[in-house]
């Protein structure tokens, strides 16, 4: 049995438990966040009270001069920019590994994004928007449960888009991410790309780039693109002239089901197969070796004592996902297609990505409920 987004098939109880951003105009930038939750602007006020700006800073400034040599940028115009931006303390407390072990439960995950609140969210986000995300599937070839799946696991719809000012977090993740990070060096480098785009457009489209605001990591509007993703894959799909993933619904949804065609999605394919699972030992751990990265075929699970259910046909390369439940909880398992892994490039997680798959499909059932009652 395939986990298909374009089904109605669902896990039994026990596994369900189982900028473009150089196109943004100044206004578009400056919109602010409708609808955020009421404790988001708290904090990002907290955080900026409690902030130092970046102008006394040697390191900040020599940033900005590489930053203005490499990128073409009027080398004044950058210095003022970053002088301007604050170290954020509470950015850098959020990116610090957690010192205790950390031990998965995708159960506990799995109720935090498929709860009622959501769900009621999406029902009505979708009744808003269907003509949108069927234009959008027939279009992308992305169905829309994984679209409504996405944007209410970001931001429940754009109730919480973030209140942080993206020029302060990104200034604080390039100059000042916390060092006790695995992959710090990588992360930083990853930073100071996206607060070089958010100045590269500022400057194109002379814009104000503090007048942006997203998540303590710099993403943005409903479906939380970064900046790099925002001027790669944002799309006009409303047709004003202007891209706003703030506050156009429908350019969010546009926008969404072309990240994922950026990102590799297979149109037609599913998301996931449930297994039967039997392997141990070595056989399991040379299967859970690629992570989430589609890898074997169903033939070659089958070798390793994993039947995929439903894929007799299917050729295509899977990857066997573990969802763990805790320390004393029981292991469950599904086999992940090319399409699930492009769910987690958005968030690099089978947790992620499933509970995106599991919010769509409830939200879409719901919403067929709603939708038959009516009728």
């Amino acid at each position: 049995m395939s986990i298909n987004p374009m089904s109605k098939k669902r896990f039994n109880a026990k596994t369900l438990s189982a900028l473009a951003l150089c196109l943004l105009t100044a206004s578009a930038m400056a919109a602010p966040a409708k609808k955020t939750l009421k404790k988001a602007a708290p904090i990002a006020a907290a955080a900026a009270a409690a902030s130092v700006a970046y102008a006394s800073r040697d390191d900040a400034m020599q940033l900005a001069a590489d930053i203005a040599s490499r990128r073409d940028l009027p080398a004044d115009w950058v210095r003022a920019q970053l002088s301007e931006a604050r170290n954020l303390p509470v950015v850098t407390r959020l990116m610090t590994p957690a010192g205790k072990t950390f031990v998965k439960n995708w159960t506990v995950y799995r109720s935090r994004f498929i709860d009622p609140v959501r769900i009621r969210a999406g029902v009505q986000f979708w009744q808003a928007n269907r003509q949108a995300l069927a234009r959008a599937e027939q279009q992308f070839g992305v169905p829309a449960e994984i679209i409504v799946g996405i944007i209410g696991v970001e931001t429940i719809y754009g109730r919480n888009m973030g209140n942080f000012r993206v020029m302060d977090a990104l200034a604080t993740l390039t100059l000042d991410f916390p060092q006790s990070h695995p992959r710090a060096q990588a992360r930083t480098d990853y930073f100071r790309g996206e607060l070089e785009q958010v100045l590269v457009t500022a400057n194109r489209t002379g814009s104000d780039p503090f007048a942006l605001r997203g998540s303590y990591a710099g993403a943005m509007g409903l479906g939380q693109f970064m900046p790099s993703s925002w001027d790669k894959y944002a799309v006009d799909f409303d047709g004003d002239g202007r891209i706003d993933l703030f506050n156009s619904a429908t350019d969010a949804i546009g926008s969404v089901a072309n990240y994922f065609i950026g990102h590799g999605w297979k149109p037609g394919l599913p998301t996931a197969f449930i297994v039967d699972m039997r392997a141990q030992g070595e056989n399991l751990a040379t299967l859970l070796a690629p992570d989430i990265n589609p890898t074997f075929t169903a033939t070659q699970m089958a070798e390793r004592n994993v039947r995929v259910l439903g894929a007799e046909s299917y050729e295509r390369p899977l990857a066997l996902i573990e969802l763990k439940n805790g320390s004393s909880g029981t292991t469950e398992y599904i086999a992940g297609t090319e399409n699930f892994y492009a769910i987690t490039r958005y968030n690099w997680s089978a947790f992620y990505a499933l509970s995106v798959i599991e919010l769509g499909r409830e939200v879409h059932e719901a919403y067929l409920s709603h939708q038959s009652a009516k009728n």
